[in-house]
């Protein structure tokens, strides 16, 4: 079973940009452009894909926001926290 991360541990374990948001945890990324942001969103998406871990995005004109949690348990996990950092390694 996956656990739920407490309010604290979220926050220290946060990759950089992150912020939790109840239980999610969510980043907006700017761009200059909307076609840059569409390929970051395409790039974000296939690395879900291979974690099996898929986020809310939410595109824009010139950013892109995305949002984890993990359904199952209504919360933020390990899992959500290493894919936040993936989705950074992307930008």
């Amino acid at each position: 079973m996956v656990n739920v991360l407490s309010a604290a541990e979220v926050e220290r374990a946060l990759p950089d940009g992150w912020r939790r948001d109840g239980t999610e945890i969510v980043r907006t990324y700017g761009f200059d452009a909307y076609l840059d942001g569409v390929t970051f969103a395409n790039a974000v998406a296939e690395v879900a894909e291979e974690q099996h871990h898929h986020p809310t995005m939410e595109i824009g004109y010139e950013s892109v926001t995305v949002r984890f949690t993990t359904h199952e348990v209504d919360g933020v996990t390990k899992r959500d926290l290493r894919s936040a950092g993936l989705c950074n390694d992307e930008y």
